[in-house]
């Protein structure tokens, strides 16, 4: 076999054939077999992905050509994402180091900070953003280098997480400007205005985490899983946010596909459904006034929600 394979283009095609068939999942940074194998190959050549087509065809010599094997059996057999297995992941044009303390970013997200979110806030006058639920820091790091005048803080109830994030601020030399708060939601940036407050939540219905591919099963749980319906953090979120946005801030959030059961729970709240040219939905932006306005029904549904968990676990006591 190595005999055979002994370039890089004959080992990205071998490895998106024996990806195909052995069912792989490509949702954490490509959606296809051959776009996962070339990434694997080439970082683990070191060659660039706007290399000369000439580079595709070099022979390589066997350790070589057994060291990228490994790595391509080594996806199938465990089913990690390709991300973990490199130790990076990039976005919004920048590279970020993660690991199975985070997820693998992926959010569209990622094209709004390419916008500086123009035109729902004029970026000139951005001058704090926060990261709620950051993970690996890649959206609020994105940001910082999309507003170079504005400080950012990046927030999440995981220690871990912000390890991660740490490094993350470390590698792209941004330590003047952002900084970690460990917070569950909101509650320890008490004080603190924002002109942004960017957040892509847990929003997985605890059902459905259940059952979702094995490449899922590498990310941290408490980064998907956001109770029954998905919605407890996203709830959390909307009934405080108002308080930490300046007059004129803004608020996005991720939901993905917990979208229309958002809308069903908040018929009255005009949130606005972000468009994105290069796929992804379920994103929302609301104003800071939208979300004073809307106040009472974000307070009704957190008692809700209260009282609900409290007679599940009477129910589960007796």
């Amino acid at each position: 076999m190595i005999a055979a394979l002994n370039t890089p283009r004959a080992l990205i095609h071998w490895g998106a054939a024996e990806f195909d068939r052995s069912g792989l999942v490509f949702e954490h940074g490509t959606d296809n077999a051959m776009d996962e194998a070339a990434w694997l190959v080439l970082h683990a050549l070191g060659i660039g992905y706007d290399q000369p087509d000439r580079d595709l065809d070099a022979v390589l010599d066997a350790v070589q050509s057994q060291r990228v094997l490994d790595l391509l059996k080594t996806r199938i057999e465990t089913r990690k994402p390709a991300a973990y297995l490199l130790g990076e992941a990039w976005f919004a044009g920048l590279p970020f180091y993660v690991d199975e303390r985070v997820l693998v970013p992926r959010s569209p997200i990622a094209e709004l900070i390419g916008a500086r979110f123009a035109p729902w806030i004029d970026p000139a006058r951005v001058r704090r953003i926060l990261d709620l639920c950051t993970g690996s820091g890649c959206i609020g790091i994105a940001c910082a280098r999309a507003f170079t005048g504005a400080r950012v803080d990046l927030s999440d109830l995981s220690r871990d997480a912000l390890a991660v994030a740490q490094a993350n601020i470390g590698r792209h030399a941004l330590q003047d400007r952002v900084s970690v708060v460990e917070s569950d939601v909101f509650s320890a940036l008490a004080g603190r205005r924002y002109d942004i407050i960017v957040s892509n939540p847990p929003y997985v219905p605890a059902l459905e985490y259940r059952q979702l591919p094995d490449e899922f099963r590498h990310e941290p749980g408490e980064g998907l899983v956001a109770g029954t319906d998905g919605l407890d953090i996203v709830v959390q979120i909307l009934k405080h946010a108002a308080g930490h946005l300046e007059a004129d801030g803004i608020l996005v959030a991720e939901v993905g596909h917990t979208q229309d059961r958002l809308v069903e729970i908040f018929p009255d709240v005009p949130f606005l459904w972000l468009e994105f040219d290069f796929g992804g939905e379920g994103v929302f932006l609301l104003d800071a006034g939208q979300l004073a306005a809307s106040q009472a029904f974000f307070d009704r549904e957190v008692l809700r929600r209260a009282d609900e968990s409290v007679n599940q676990r009477e129910v589960t006591r007796k």
